[in-house]
Parts: structure tokens; sequence; C-alpha cells
């Protein structure tokens, strides 16, 4: 993993820069290396902010750091620092490094080490509540067997699932009784409150959904739940010193080696072999590391993976309600479209019966056009032979009118 550690070296000052005292060469280093009143090099603490530091005891304080300082400090490369920039919009996400973890969550950014959680300062009550709450958990439950970084990580997954459930469950208050108003009345305003409903239902699933693949993510992946150990990591770098080491295997052997007492050649012989055997024992070890480390990793990572399990359990939970709630409102969007259909056939029932009566009048006006005419006729003879035209006509109109609702009840037009 290539990082970036931005150092500036003072061997490419002139001589008698470097030939000064160690006091005045230590405080030109030190300028050197934060880029003030050295021409021509670029200032490297651009870009400070306000950080909240937590260490294993629950003492909090608020620092102001630039970027070179923790990317030093933690080992980080510069693009880890810019997912937990507020400027930028990143999804969440859950890196494990050599000696850090870095969190993004929501609005839960932070650096977790073996020792202390770096944690961005921000307004927002997350970044409070997570603070206080894990100040007071450090103090408090001290015997807890779970190390620092996992305790801290399990606070920042604790709050974000939390959160991030709390919104759901106020979204499933606000639109299941807009939904039902919408199925009894639809109205456009009703339409438009489901509509914003909706998008922001899209959002918050979108969030869930990548904070459920990034914990499913590392459970599936061993070696990053191994990086992610750093007070394991930590310990087994604290080794002891050779010497020392040499001295535990001479006693192991039931012979201690002396450093301070004289040794005579075959004892400086037996010394020397040793020595030898050790090296050659921590190079078949060394050999057999990767199988050795792979066997162990199961047991190393079983506390982060029950961790990670049970948040798995509550964001899959928490990922299925908005599931069912976008079902249902597909399921009344679809209701909504029956209902529709519904009153657009019988529109069309209608249009088809006013079509029918328009017929059967055109020809009940045809009937009378025709005698309104100025020709003789025998029927005018007949004082009341015009009415007797009038009623024969409206009885064939209506007979006609009859025939065509018994055609369409027939072809199933209309309900019967």
């Amino acid at each position: 993993m290539e990082e970036t550690q931005g150092h500036y070296y003072p061997s490419s000052m002139p001589e008698s820069t470097l030939s000064s005292d160690n006091g005045g060469r230590s405080n030109f280093v030190g300028q050197v290396n934060r880029g003030l009143g050295v021409p021509g090099l670029k200032k490297r603490g651009h870009g400070t902010r306000s950080w909240i530091k937590i260490d294993q005891d629950g003492n909090s304080q608020t620092l102001t750091l630039d970027k070179g300082t923790i990317m030093r400090n933690c080992a980080l490369p510069s693009r880890d620092l810019r997912l937990l920039d507020p400027m930028f919009i990143y999804p969440s996400t859950i890196l494990g490094r050599e000696k850090a973890i870095v969190v993004n969550l929501e609005q839960i950014r932070c650096i977790i080490t073996a020792d202390e959680a770096i944690l961005m300062n921000s307004l927002d009550g997350s970044v409070g509540q997570y603070r206080a709450e894990l100040c007071n958990r450090l103090q408090k439950e001290k015997t807890d067997d779970l190390p620092f970084e996992f305790r801290a990580l399990e606070l920042a997954l604790e709050l974000t699932c939390t959160s991030l459930d709390a919104q759901v469950k106020e979204l499933e208050m606000e639109i299941y009784p807009v939904l039902d108003e919408l199925a009894l009345s639809i109205s456009t305003i009703n339409l438009e409150r489901v509509r914003r409903f909706k998008g922001h239902l899209l959002a918050l699933t979108q969030r869930v959904q990548k904070v459920r693949d990034e914990i499913e993510h590392l459970m599936d992946d061993d070696g990053d739940m191994a990086e992610m150990c750093l007070t394991e990591k930590k310990m087994r770098s604290d080794g002891y010193p050779l010497n020392d080491y040499l001295q535990t295997i001479s006693s192991g052997s039931g012979r201690v080696i002396s450093r301070s007492a004289p040794a005579s050649p075959e004892r400086s012989t037996s010394g020397l072999q040793m020595l030898q055997r050790a090296f050659s024992s921590i190079g078949n070890s060394s050999k057999h590391g990767s199988s050795v480390g792979s066997s162990d990793n199961g047991e190393r990572i079983e506390p982060l993976e029950m961790l990670l399990e049970a948040y798995f359990i509550v964001i899959d939970n928490t990922l299925n309600t908005l599931f069912s709630l976008k079902e249902y409102i597909d399921d009344t969007e679809d209701f909504i479209n029956i209902k529709l259909g519904n009153i657009q056939n019988r529109l069309i029932q209608f249009e088809v019966l006013l079509t029918a009566a328009t017929l059967v009048a055109a020809v009940f006006t045809v009937v009378a056009g025709v005698f309104g005419m100025n020709f003789k006729a025998a029927v005018f003879d007949y004082p009341f032979g015009f009415h007797w035209v009038l009623i024969i006509t409206g009885i064939a109109c209506a007979s006609l009118y009859i025939a065509f609702l018994y055609y369409f009840r027939y072809k199933n037009v209309l309900p019967s």
C-alpha cells in the first residue's frame, strides 16, 4: 500500500546550515517540515480542520490538525482523508489500514487507531452524541473484552444504524396515511405528496443499502477484518529485544547467558551456535508464517465478525422495512391504476350509450325534417295524420335504442 508521507529532507540545504548545533538543527528541521520561512517550498499544513481526539481512558479534547500531521501519525494516504472531507459527498465506507481504521458512516467521520479515535468536529448532533457516548463507555466500562478500536467502531455502527432506522420509522409513519388517503381520493395534491415521499424513500434506500453492502463486504473478506485488528498488530510489533529473546531461549534449555560474566572459548562457540539456531528458528517460523497466520485468522477476527454480524442483521432489517414500504407504494399505485382504468371503462360505456342515443335521435330528426318540407301528401288530409307519424317514429326509435342495449350486453360491452 503506497503511503504519502510528505517529508522534507534538510540534506538538500547548504552545509553551513547543517553544521549548526543540535538545538538549532532541530528547530530548523521543524521549520522545514512545516514549510515556513523557506522560499520555493510548498506549504504542507494547509487545510487545517477541527478534530476531536478521544483516548482509551475516555478523555476528549478538541484539536486543530492538518492533513500532513494526520497522514504521518496514522500512516494514511491522502485519498483516505478525502473520504472524510465534508466538502465532498462520499458513500459510507469502512477501510482497514496498517495503523488505523477510516470510518465514514453518514455524519460520523473518524479515524480509529489502537490508542485513540480522531473524530472530525461538526455541528451535527451525531458527532456530539458519538463523543459523549464513547467517553461515557470508556470511563465506565474499563473491563470490556473488546479492544479499543472495536468499541469505537461498534459505537459508530450503532449510531448509524439507529439513525437510519429512526429515519425509516419516521418516513413510514408519514407515508402510510398519505397512501391510504390517496387510495380513497385521487387528487393532484395527494399525488404530489406521494411523489415527494417516494423520492425520499429511494434516497434513503440507497444510503441504507450502501451501509449494508459495506458491512457485508467486510464480513466476506477475512483479510480486511484482520487488518482492522490494530491492538493485536501493535502488541505483535512491540516485541522483545534480541538479547532478551536469546536469554529466554537459553533459560528454556537450562542455561542462562550472562552478558557481564567472562566467556571461555567453548562457551563462546556454544553461544554462537545458539545464536545461529535462534536465527534459523526465526527464519523457519517466517517461512511458515503465512500458513499459521491463515489458521489463526479465524480466532483473531471472531469478535469483529460477531460484531459486524449483529449490526448487519439490524441494517438488513431496516432495508427490508424500506423494501416493504416500497412494495406498499407499488401496490397503491397498482390499485390507483386499476381504479383509474375502471373509471375510464365507465366513461367508455357512457360514451357508447350516448352515441346510441344520438343515432336514435338523428333518425327521429330525419323523419321530422322530411315531413317539414313543402310538399303535398295524403297523410296531411287527415287532421291527426302527422301526430300518428310522430308517435310511430318515436316508438320505432325507442325500439331501436333498446335493441342496441341488448346487443351491447350480449357482446359484454355493457355490464349486465
